[in-house]
């Protein structure tokens, strides 16, 4: 019997290969599942922290877009702030440029003050020493209408009441009844006959007096009233200049202007206007009023006007004035318009005349 060949390669070690294969891929497959688990569960928390990373770095390139638009913002504001500062600076340095101006003139004004008191001083000596020698009759000179006030009343004011064409506006609104909001208030509602005895008007009227005692003989004259409107005290004479030396003409205008109420609100554009129709145009004004105007050419569709809004008003107003005529304004007191002092001062310095602001006692 022939003797089988050993084969190395048999069929059950081949199996066995196999076998060997199969263990060692199961225990790959089962080392990696694990592994892979593992794997996932490191990661996991690594991935929550990347991913809240992530979140923070779009906030804060949100945010950083945010802060550059505020930057733009900012320095755009900072711009406009130092061009803002860069007009206030230069307005500053203009008004006190002005104010050293009105320093200087009120320095030279001064000067002519003391020099006027003693040449008045002087005069009143030669008066005196004049009138010893004189009759009665002659007291009266060259003025063509007498003024009697409560004692002796003519110290200096500064007031020159001289000229060609005089013009004398006086303001007739119903601010002139008293001195504070409540009193106008008050007197606005009463008779006529109880507004005419307002210790503010009559103090007015009684300055319109005392004027008209010192008009030139020469001259000639204009006494207009405002409120709303304007209107000549004389009826029948607007647009007409009237001869001072006329006395028993001007004797019943003041009567006139005493019997006046005050009343309605206050124009001082359609008083300015009015004074503009006058030909030849006057060569001296005097204007009698006690605050800003509280309306325009027609009247507001408000009720209440700000302090603003009566100063806009007065300067609109004064562009209607003649160039070169000096005003001399005399300012009776109104308690709430602080801002009306300050521009008729500035007014009459401007055109070369003068402010007064009358004592309660005077004239």
């Amino acid at each position: 019997m022939k003797r089988r060949s050993l084969n190395v390669f048999s069929l059950s070690f081949i199996d066995c290969i196999c076998c060997g294969l199969g263990a060692v891929i199961l225990l790959f497959v089962i080392v990696n599942a694990k592994s892979a688990v593992q794997r996932e569960k490191v990661t996991r928390d690594v991935h929550s922290e990347a991913t809240r990373i992530e979140r923070e770095v779009l906030e804060g390139r949100k945010r950083l877009v945010e802060l550059r638009n505020a930057l733009e913002k900012t320095e755009a504001d900072i711009a406009r702030t130092q061009g803002a500062s860069r007009r206030i600076l230069k307005r500053l340095e203009e008004r006190r440029t002005e104010i050293a101006h009105y320093d200087k003139e009120n320095l030279a004004e001064k000067a002519h003050l003391n020099k006027l008191k003693a040449d008045v001083r002087s005069l009143e000596e030669e008066v005196k020493r004049l009138k010893a020698g004189s009759q009665a009759e002659d007291d009266r000179g060259d003025t063509i209408r007498t003024f009697a006030g409560e004692g002796d009343r003519q110290y200096l004011t500064d007031l020159k009441v001289g000229g060609r064409r005089i013009f004398i506006l006086v303001d007739t609104s119903a601010s002139m009844l008293d001195d504070t909001i409540v009193g106008i208030i008050r007197r606005r509602n009463m008779p006529a006959a109880e507004k005419i005895r307002s210790p503010k008007w009559r103090q007015a009227a009684a300055t319109v007096d005392w004027i008209t005692a010192q008009l030139p003989a020469e001259s000639k004259y204009q006494i207009y009233t405002f409120n709303e409107s304007a209107q000549p005290l004389v009826p029948g004479t607007r647009n007409q200049w009237l001869p001072a030396a006329e006395s028993k003409r001007l004797d019943e205008a003041v009567k006139r202007l005493y019997e006046t109420a005050p009343e309605k609100s206050t124009s001082l554009a359609n008083a300015f206007d009015a004074l503009n129709r006058l030909t030849p145009p006057p060569d001296n004004i005097f204007l009698l009023t006690d605050g800003l105007p509280t309306m325009g050419a027609g009247k507001p569709w408000r009720r209440k006007v700000s302090s603003k809004k009566r100063l806009s008003l007065f300067n609109d107003a004064v562009e209607k004035l003649p160039a070169k005529v000096p005003v001399n304004v005399i300012q009776f007191p109104l308690r709430g318009d602080p801002m009306a002092a300050s521009a008729f001062w500035r007014l009459a310095t401007r055109t070369r005349g003068s402010y007064f602001c009358p004592a309660a006692d005077w004239p």
